[in-house]
Formats: structure tokens, C-alpha cells, sequence
């Protein structure tokens, strides 16, 4: 019964979040105290202890430090050079958009920053170079979202807390190496979208003519702020990076392994983000004003409501069902359909990561299934869906368009086209991963 009272609170709170456009977190935070001191009889204190620490505080540091290349305009001078070096390829624009989009969220864009800078250019350069607007909405989606999923990324640096904080209810279970898990679901990322932006740029006649007529301006060099935030962005990547990769080559070699275990991305962040106030790369003031603070609180909510289930019993409850009626070779569509469907209306990183993740490492172990797959499902299929004009990245597409008459037929395309599409594909791609690994 109690079980059914959380799962049902989780469904409420997303319905709430959607119809008030009130944060989800917030509802989340309401019924996680009233069930879990009420209900369960948890303590006050208890239930604050179920507060993501970890997590909150990697996507502060992060996001505080890559603010001043979204501030200062390193992001947007970065893009335009990676599209002007694509120029004498007019034909493959559509991956060309993709690739930019990807560079961009691996160097520390969020995902909406990326779509904010990349889809008005992309809408004016589908005019100009005669490609179907859905194709380049596509393009960017999936170069945003699958550029996120590297391990030091913004959303990457979340999906690892997740999975993390998914073993630590059950200690008597091997944790993943998330760092690896992130690395596999970012090159599953990135092949599944070249395959869907392939479907979409051959199979569309509207983009016959692609490419014909465009011009490509060189833009303005870097000044000196943009040079300098990009070396740090290049430094600070290098430092997060070197030594787990190191340790995955020489996993014998004790210095590296000690040494890789005292790196931590959202530590360097700060560290960097003092340095880069130190040499005033940006106004301090909107730094912080740039935060994600939504996305802060939509995760800490959902994390202490998830934190209270699993209190409950009810995530285990729901990793026995699904492993005793969903037949095992299913199992992976079906996280796939499920994140898809719960995407369409929600966060990935807020509701629908925090919502299943908790399910895989006891499901992977009554099934026997590699939970770093069942991980890879989830988030492929989640981001399938989040081309949906309901979506926060569909939504954003659309407010780029210029023309009312425009953005009504690019709503109906993204809903009835490029959504059944990528989900469907995806569920397909994540069978045969499945199978594969």
C-alpha cells in the first residue's frame, strides 16, 4: 500500500510541476516530508540527510565555472569558427550542426545553453542553405543532449552522482565505475544520433537541395577573455580527464589510482572558477545569477522523494516486478519506452534519471543483465523524446522561430514526426545494444 501511495506521489508531483509550471522539486520536497516523517516515521533530520550533497554541489561548480564562456561569448565565438570550418561540406550540414553542438556541451555548455546559442543560427541557416528545419532541430537536439552525456558535461557530471547514489541504498551490491558507464552511454550517444540525423537528412525530400547557397562569413578572432576562458575550459577538461583514463590503462599502478581518486570534477571546477574571477573573465554577479538553480532544486526534490522509496521498500518492490513479468530480453525496451514517455512531460536529469536508476542494480542482478546497459537505456530512451515540443528543448527550438506560421508547422513536425521517429528508432538501437554488450 505504501509502495503505491509513493509511486502515485511521484506521478502527482510531475502533473503538478506540468500544469502549475511550479518546479517539480518543490512538490517533491512537500511529499517526501509529509510521507516520510508521517507515514514512515522518519525523523526531520533523517529525511534532510537524504539531501543530494554530492550531486547538488557538482552541478554548482560546474555550472559556476562554465558560466563565464557563456557570459563572456567564448561559447557563441566557438560555434560560429566550428561552422565556418565546415563550410566546404554544405552537403553534410546537418552532422555539421550535430558535431558543433556536441563540442560545445563537452567544453561545459548546458543543454539549453547550447540549443539557446545553436538553434536561432541553425533556423536562419536552414533558409539560407534550402535544409528542412526539422533536420537541423534534430541535428542540435541530439549534438546537445549526447555532448552532455560526457562524463565531465553537465549533464554527465549528474548522471554519474545518480548512479552512484543509486548503489549506495543497497552497500552489499558492486558499485559501477561511473566514470566508464558515463564514457559508454556518451559513444552510444553519439552513434545513435549520427544514425538519427542520417534518417533524417536522407529520408526527407526536403533536403534534396541542402546546402546550395549559403555563405559562410568568417567571424571575428577571440579577444583576450575568450582566449583565456578557453585555456582554462582546455586545462580544466585535461585535469578531470587524464588521470581516471590513466587509471582505466594502468589499473595496477598504485600513485595514479591514488591520485585519481582525489579528483573530483565539481572541486577543479571551483578551483577554477576562483581562478577565473581572479582574472575578472566575467562579472562575478551574473555568474551566479546563470546558475541552474531550477534544475538544482528539481533534482533535490526528486532525490529525497526517490531517497524516501527506497526507505520504503518500494524501489525493490518495483525491480521484483519488473524482473519477474517483463521477460528479460524486454527489460531494456522497456526502460527505454518508459524514460521516453516520462521525458516527454519531464526532466531527464530532475524526474526520469532519479525515478529509474534506483531499479537497475537490483534488477540487473535478478536478471543478470549489465546494469551499465540498462543505465545506457534509460538515458538514450529518455532523450529520444526530448525533441517534444512540450519538452524544455523542443520548446526553445520553437521560440526561435520567427514566423507564427512557421513555429505552428515545426510544433506539429517535431510532435508527429521527429518524436515517434527517434523513439522508436532508439527503442530498436537499444535491443540490439542489449544484445551486443
Amino acid at each position: 500500500m505504501m509502495s503505491a501511495i509513493i509511486v502515485a506521489s511521484i506521478a502527482i508531483a510531475v502533473i503538478l510541476g506540468y500544469k502549475t509550471k511550479i518546479n517539480t522539486g518543490l512538490f517533491c520536497f512537500a511529499f517526501a516530508y509529509i510521507i516520510g516523517c508521517f507515514a514512515l516515521g522518519l525523523k526531520p533530520k533523517e529525511l534532510i540527510a537524504f539531501w543530494p550533497t554530492s550531486t547538488m554541489f557538482v552541478i554548482l561548480s560546474v555550472s559556476l565555472f562554465y558560466n563565464f564562456a557563456a557570459i563572456n561569448g567564448t561559447l557563441e565565438k566557438l560555434s560560429s569558427y566550428l561552422l565556418y570550418a565546415c563550410r566546404k561540406f554544405p552537403g553534410m550540414l546537418p552532422f555539421a550542426l550535430f558535431f558543433v553542438a556536441v563540442i560545445l556541451s563537452v567544453m561545459g555548455a548546458a543543454y539549453f545553453t547550447v540549443l539557446a546559442f545553436l538553434a536561432p543560427i541553425t533556423l536562419l541557416i536552414c533558409e539560407e542553405a534550402k535544409m528542412d528545419k526539422l533536420t537541423g532541430a534534430v541535428a542540435i537536439n541530439c549534438g546537445a543532449l549526447a555532448g552532455g552525456n560526457f562524463p565531465t558535461a553537465a549533464l554527465g557530471v549528474v548522471f554519474r552522482g545518480l548512479i552512484d547514489s543509486s548503489y549506495e541504498a543497497d552497500p552489499s551490491l558492486t558499485a559501477l565505475d561511473s566514470f566508464s558507464s558515463e564514457m559508454k552511454i556518451f559513444g552510444l550517444a553519439i552513434v545513435f544520433s549520427l544514425i538519427l540525423i542520417a534518417i533524417f537528412r536522407f529520408a526527407f525530400k526536403e533536403n534534396r537541395n541542402i546546402g546550395k547557397g549559403i555563405t559562410f562569413t568568417k567571424p571575428e578572432a577571440f579577444d583576450q577573455k575568450q582566449k583565456t576562458t578557453l585555456i582554462l575550459m582546455l586545462l580544466m577538461m585535461a585535469i578531470v580527464l587524464i588521470f581516471p583514463l590513466l587509471k582505466m590503462i594502468l589499473p595496477g599502478n598504485e600513485f595514479i589510482k591514488t591520485v585519481s581518486g582525489k579528483v573530483d570534477v565539481g572541486l577543479v571546477a571551483m578551483c577554477f572558477t576562483v581562478i577565473a574571477l581572479l582574472l575578472k573573465l566575467a562579472p562575478q554577479k551574473e555568474v551566479i545569477a546563470k546558475v541552474p538553480w531550477n534544475t538544482i532544486i528539481m533534482i533535490a526534490g526528486a532525490g529525497m522523494l526517490i531517497a524516501v522509496a527506497v526507505q520504503a521498500g518500494t524501489i525493490d518492490a518495483m525491480s521484483a516486478w519488473i524482473g519477474s513479468n517483463v521477460p528479460t530480453a524486454l527489460v531494456p525496451i522497456a526502460f527505454s519506452l518508459v524514460a521516453a514517455f516520462m521525458s516527454f512531460f519531464s526532466s531527464t536529469t530532475g524526474v526520469v534519471a532519479p525515478a529509474l536508476f534506483p531499479l537497475i542494480p537490483a534488477l540487473a542482478v535478478s536478471t543478470g543483465l549489465n546494469p551499465a546497459t540498462l543505465f545506457a537505456c534509460t538515458i538514450l530512451g529518455a532523450q529520444s523524446s526530448a525533441i517534444s515540443p512540450f519538452s524544455s528543448g523542443g520548446s526553445l527550438i520553437l521560440g526561435s522561430c520567427g514566423k507564427e506560421e512557421d513555429r505552428n508547422m515545426l510544433f506539429n513536425r517535431l510532435l508527429f514526426v521527429a518524436v515517434p521517429i527517434s523513439v522508436l528508432t532508439c527503442a530498436v538501437y537499444n535491443l540490439v545494444v542489449a544484445f551486443v554488450l
